[in-house]
């Protein structure tokens, strides 16, 4: 089952943001097969990244867990909130809604 992990950062931490994304990006990568989807979120000007939106793919919500807890972004205190919820993939680009 897909989980949707959602991260608001904390205010004014975009310095924190930008020296992590190399190690960040390194993380996702290791663990590539079980991401469906992911990014940053921008705020309104669409420009200055705010947050992360991540697909994770996995039976086991303590793997999502573990995952959320490791990201480099997770463990340097970046994130104000994190939030995991079961994701029911109901539309995608080239589907057709059933």
């Amino acid at each position: 089952m897909p989980y949707a992990i959602m991260a608001i950062d904390k205010p004014g931490a975009t310095a924190l943001r930008a020296e992590l994304r190399p190690t960040h990006l390194e993380y996702l990568q290791r663990h590539a097969g079980k991401l469906l989807a992911g990014g940053a979120v921008l705020d309104d000007t669409g420009t200055t990244p705010m947050g992360s939106l991540i697909v994770f793919d996995s039976e086991d919500r303590a793997e999502v867990d573990a995952f959320s807890a490791g990201d480099p972004f997770t463990k340097a205190g970046l994130f104000q909130s994190v939030a995991i919820y079961p994701w029911r993939k109901v539309f995608f680009a080239g589907a057709r809604v059933t």
